[in-house]
């Protein structure tokens, strides 16, 4: 073709990606297009017009979209000021309805719970414990009421109540899956405390000396737990009120929210247990001071939490929509096995391999349940009521599942974890293989040797569980990402159990970092499954049993023991299938790291595309 003819047929094309370069507003997709497009246009005038002045428009051209799609690039500095000054106020903002919701309901919660305290002077021992409430009684007579901030030593104390009030925060937003209804029953149960507690000072004519005291940290610390409240009610109102959106995109969208708004109460938590810890316990300090610090505590949370995220949102041009979480095309993700990730995207991945392969996940996590669950009550001689026993308490299950991999009662436990255990990991790690395959089935000869191979490999962790001991817990953080690699690499790489021990060792040399990072994520998803399972929702399944099937005694006590082991295993299952897929594509990342495989190929492939990313490959 010659030049004139490029020239005028591409024209209009070029003219149009100018005005779009010289518009105020960018679309990012829209911005790809034009490169890809350019750089096109650009590798074939440098084939066919090397030394004429259309090349040098086009690369000039190039330079610009370049230059205006990383221009933009903030330094991790500008992106914290961006997230404290501009996106956490505005996303307060879209949420101010939320935040007055989780407000009221806590100040109602407060109310009930003083004037109840004050109808029936018994209620303040049921809400608060009767031990505690006797300590109290006890400082107070002692001539120092709160004398329960100084128990214990600065740090210690500091570092304790952080710990806790950080738990009851992610407690508090982690409910608000149950459709918004969790978070506002845990704002109810601590409005609640907090009203009986007050008011016990108040009766006692403390009512100065409390306020001072308590609220000295409780500024921040009540104002994040409503905070925190806002956020599972903002996140479960994406289940309740999905829009236009289809319910799984609405909850995609509103947890994200829900999320970045937990990040913002984190420093306030962390300050406040620090003020608790150090300062609270200074009682003789003078009352001025500690009342000028409450309201500097409270015109903090004031300003930034409601009249900053106003003041935003009232500043930003009339043309400008709020900042808003983008939702992903509705279409199927596909999964990249060739790329080096970090423990984040990883864990993005394990949810995708985990939707498409949910009903497999669920059907082997069921039969294995059941099978574990009948191979109990078999071993047990018929009777396993007595033999697992599960606290009824949050993480009641979790704590409990140690009695499953040893039991003085029930021999043949660690056998039967072994077959359960190698049958998951083989079905995860098969379909795992097939989707980097993209569809290749293993053969049976595969999957029996597969089995073999991951008896072995999970075998030093039950070995480990059978001889429990008080390191046991730290020993198993480092054996489970071990384990579970040496299993995949022995069965992708097709080596025996010493060549994949050696090779496993290989991959995560300089990389234990990342791993025990996934680790940690994969253990606090993990955790949530099992404080869903241990809500009311477990106790009322087993009440309802009852209700429909009438039995006596000693036979409901069976039946629950079964109904709480199948349970207790099912989670389980369906936990252990995250951490399965997470450190199979793990083995992915590590071996790119290690030899580049993928980027090898690419680099041999160069001399035959001429192309790197759209540019095209220089003489």
């Amino acid at each position: 073709m010659r030049e004139t003819s490029f020239i005028r047929q591409n024209r209009q094309k070029w003219q149009e990606f100018e005005s779009v370069l010289d518009g105020q507003y960018h679309d990012p997709d829209k911005l790809n297009d034009l490169f890809i497009q350019i750089t096109d246009d650009l590798s074939y005038s440098r084939t066919f017009y090397p030394n004429r002045s259309v090349r040098v428009y086009l690369n000039g051209l190039a330079q610009r979209i370049f230059f205006t799609i990383y221009k933009s690039r903030r330094s991790p500095l500008k992106r914290f000021m961006q997230f404290w000054l501009e996106e956490l106020p505005l996303l307060v903002y879209e949420a101010r309805r939320e935040f007055l919701l989780a407000f009221l309901v806590f100040l109602l919660s407060f109310g009930i719970g003083a004037f109840s305290s004050a109808m029936d002077p018994e209620f303040v021992k049921v809400i608060l414990g009767e031990g505690y409430v006797s300590m109290t009684l006890e400082n107070i007579e002692s001539g120092d009421p709160m004398r329960v901030y100084k128990q214990r030593g600065e740090f210690g104390m500091s570092l304790g109540i952080t710990a806790n009030n950080l738990w009851v925060a992610f407690l508090t937003f982690v409910m608000g899956v149950f459709f918004a209804v969790g978070s506002i029953a845990i704002m109810i149960q601590n409005g609640i405390m907090v009203g009986a507690f007050q008011y016990f000072f108040i009766e006692k004519g403390l009512f100065w000396e409390s306020f001072l005291t308590i609220w000295i940290h409780g500024t921040l610390e009540i104002s994040a737990i409503i905070i925190a409240g806002a956020a599972g009610i903002t996140m479960g109102k994406g289940l309740v009120f999905p829009g236009t959106h289809t319910r799984a995109q609405a909850f995609q969208r509103s947890a994200r929210r829900g999320v970045k708004i937990m990040v913002g109460i984190a420093p306030i938590i962390i300050l406040a247990g620090f003020i608790e810890g150090y300062l609270t316990r200074h009682t003789d300090t003078p009352d001025f001071v500690r009342g000028l610090f409450i309201l500097v505590c409270f015109l903090f949370v004031l300003i930034y939490f409601v009249w900053y995220p106003f003041v935003k949102a009232r500043n930003r041009r009339v043309d400008q929509k709020l900042l808003d979480v983008k939702i992903p095309a509705d279409r199927a993700q596909e999964l990249d096995f060739t790329l080096v990730k970090s423990s984040g995207e990883i864990f993005g991945d394990v949810f995708i391999f985990y939707t498409k392969y949910f009903g497999k996940i669920a059907f082997l996590s069921f039969v294995n349940a059941l099978f574990f669950s009948a191979g109990a009550f078999l071993l047990s001689g018929f009777d396993l009521s007595g033999k697992f026993i599960f606290p009824a308490q949050l993480f009641g299950t979790f704590k409990a599942l140690p009695q499953f991999f040893k039991s003085d009662q029930i021999l043949g436990l660690p056998f039967l974890n072994l077959i359960v255990l190698s049958a998951l990991l083989t079905g995860t790690y098969a379909w795992l293989r097939r989707e980097n395959k993209k569809g290749q089935r293993s053969t049976r000869a595969e999957i029996f040797a597969a089995f073999a191979k991951n008896m072995i490999a999970i075998s030093p962790i039950l070995i480990a569980l059978y001889f429990y001991q008080f390191y046991t817990p730290y020993l198993i953080l480092l054996l489970i990402p071990i384990s579970l690699l040496w299993a995949y690499v022995m069965q992708v790489e097709n080596i025996n159990i010493f060549q994949g021990l050696r090779r496993t060792f290989l991959l995560l040399q300089n990389n234990l970092g990342k791993t025990l990072g996934l680790l940690v994520v994969l253990l606090l998803v993990g955790l949530l499954f099992f404080l869903i399972n241990d809500t009311m929702v477990l106790w009322f399944y087993l009440d309802l049993v009852s209700w429909v099937v009438y039995l006596d005694d000693v036979m409901m006590q069976q039946v629950s023991a079964i109904l709480l082991t199948f349970t207790a295993m099912l989670v389980l299952q369906l936990v252990l299938v995250l951490f399965l897929s997470g450190f199979g594509m793990m083995y992915y990342t590590l071996r790119e790291i290690a030899e580049a495989t993928h980027l090898r190929e690419r680099i041999q492939d160069i001399g035959l595309a001429k192309r790197i990313k759209g540019l095209e490959q220089e003489a």
